[in-house]
């Protein structure tokens, strides 16, 4: 008895010691069959240019033998569910059968080579990831990659300082790939500034300079033309030779409180400079985003060096903060309610427990296979070479139930035998030789219910894998340990529940009848 327990105690410290082993992440990533690239190029690109950088790039990519078509999209689709700039280009690459590879024996490999030959193209950033994983990453988090750290702030040129610095610290962390910071920054721009002295001077108001440099450069609409059911605006603006360059800006003219006019360059300062394509907001706030997806290496892990790297080498301003965002996010909000759920059922479970044994010491015996049956589940994950995520945090609570039926089936019955007058260890040899069958039975066909996926190699089985390697070993380990732990704990709860001052063989035994006469067959 003594070597039994010892033996399940020492494969639940394990467990327990192997959890932190296994790295974390979400939901594995689906293998979908294809490639899909974010390019995001300079912010100055114009379409045209992007245009011809994305069907160079096509070319390149259409050079590998195992490719067996490619489809682009450069800038903003007319439906505006993915408003992307100009500067930004999605290239789709559908991919030949595996059978049909010749250079590479799995899309791993294509992936790691591909960069080589696109990162040639100047200022180009590339995100390599899937179709369905690119909307799943940017649903989750408005960014288009695995991990996104978010930098919150009010001064952009500072957010972008500190978003290079966060980069540069965290370049090079194993199993980072695609690094890359936000293309926000760049956007050549025209930048008119009223002198608000030399415009008292003259009597004219700020705000007529710039609606005037409003109406010269963007245009205005000040009217509407109806022809019919069709509508059209009237967009009025200076030609193209007044306003395609400073010294034409400069030289527009503003009517002063007499009534003269004055070139524009006598009470505001023109100049060309770069600024913010866009300025992205989150929680009220600007931010700036460094992004990178996870490539050979467990989510959680990345970011745990991520995190320590950022702590060492990167101080922020009074006001600004970091925030890991992403899958990364997900994971953790999953696994925090995961915390409380998981508890607060076990506890449910203890009390029916209790309500249908009448009996503590029962209760707690069954739910004593709940913490035996995580030793297989640890391993199976640890064996198969998976991480911890949701799907397979499901199958630990799928394992914990059939664990419990497992074990009322025994100890129902072990109080079944004692009731008819059995001592303790005839009940128990006696209770766990009738009940074998049953409990094999059980997990032998979940075992074989599941192995089909845990087996499977197609579309959708990563997702599936996790959760059936922990049910298949837990399975395993969890029926030995019914078979063996329970009845021992069960046969030493007893005797010293028998031998206690206020309990005699005979108030036991009428205890166990009337509780039988409330529980459940068997």
């Amino acid at each position: 008895k003594k070597i039994t327990v010892a033996g399940a105690i020492s494969g639940f410290l394990a467990a327990v010691i192997t959890v932190p082993f296994l790295g974390t992440e979400f939901v594995p990533t689906l293998e979908e069959g294809s490639i899909f690239i974010g390019v995001t190029m300079a912010p100055s690109t114009s379409l045209e240019k992007g245009t011809e950088t994305i069907q160079k790039m096509e070319q390149v990519v259409m050079g590998y033998p195992e490719v067996h078509e490619v489809v682009s999209r450069v800038g903003r689709p007319e439906a505006g569910s993915h408003p992307h700039p100009v500067n930004y280009a999605e290239i789709h690459i559908e991919l030949k059968p595996i059978s049909d590879w010749k250079r590479f024996d799995d899309k791993t490999q294509l992936v790691e080579a591909l960069p080589g030959d696109l990162s040639r193209f100047p200022g180009v950033q590339l995100n390599f990831t899937q179709p369905i994983q690119n909307s799943f990453d940017e649903l989750l988090s408005g960014v288009r990659a695995q991990i996104a750290i978010k930098i919150y702030g009010e001064n952009l040129t500072v957010l972008r300082e500190k978003a290079d610095e966060l980069s540069a610290a965290i370049e090079g962390a194993p199993g980072l790939v695609d690094l890359s910071v936000e293309q926000s920054y760049g956007q050549p721009q025209v930048q008119i500034t009223p002198d608000r002295e030399a415009c008292a001077r003259y009597g004219i108001n700020a705000d007529q300079v710039l609606e005037l440099a409003e109406l010269a450069v963007g245009g205005e609409v000040i009217d509407t033309i109806y022809l019919g059911t069709r509508r059209f605006s009237i967009h009025l603006r200076y030609q193209e030779p007044y306003r395609d360059n400073i010294q034409a800006i400069e030289n527009l003219l503003v009517q002063t409180a007499d009534e003269s006019v004055i070139p524009l360059a006598q009470v505001a300062k023109v100049e060309k400079t770069f600024g913010p394509i866009q300025i992205n907001r989150e929680k009220n706030q600007r931010r700036w985003v460094v992004k990178g997806n996870v490539r050979g290496r467990d989510l959680g892990g990345v970011i745990a060096d991520i995190q320590q790297r950022v702590a060492e080498k990167v101080n922020l301003p009074p006001g600004y903060y970091v925030e890991y965002g992403g899958q990364f996010e997900n994971q953790q909000r999953a696994m925090g309610t995961l915390a409380v759920i998981v508890p607060i059922v076990i506890l449910a479970v203890f009390i029916m427990l209790y309500m249908t044994f009448g009996s503590i010491r029962h209760a707690f015996i069954i739910i004593l296979n709940v913490p035996l049956a995580l030793i297989g589940g640890v391993f199976g994950l640890l064996i198969m070479g998976e991480y911890l995520s949701v799907p397979a945090s499901v199958g630990f609570i799928a394992l914990f139930g059939i664990a419990v039926q497992d074990s009322m089936v025994l100890v129902s019955y072990f109080n079944q035998l004692l009731g008819r007058g059995r001592t303790v260890d005839e009940a128990v040899r006696e209770g766990a030789t009738l009940r074998l069958r049953p409990v094999l039975m059980t997990s032998v066909t979940t075992i074989l219910g599941l192995l089909p996926l845990l087996l499977s190699s197609g579309i959708g089985a990563e997702v599936q894998r996790p959760l059936a390697a922990v049910v298949i070993f837990g399975m395993v380990t969890s029926t030995a340990l019914t078979l063996l732990v329970v009845p021992v704990v069960y046969s030493i709860v007893e005797r010293r529940h028998l031998k206690a001052p206020s309990n005699s063989r005979e108030e036991q035994a009428t205890n166990i009848e009337a509780a039988e006469r409330d529980e459940p067959s068997a």
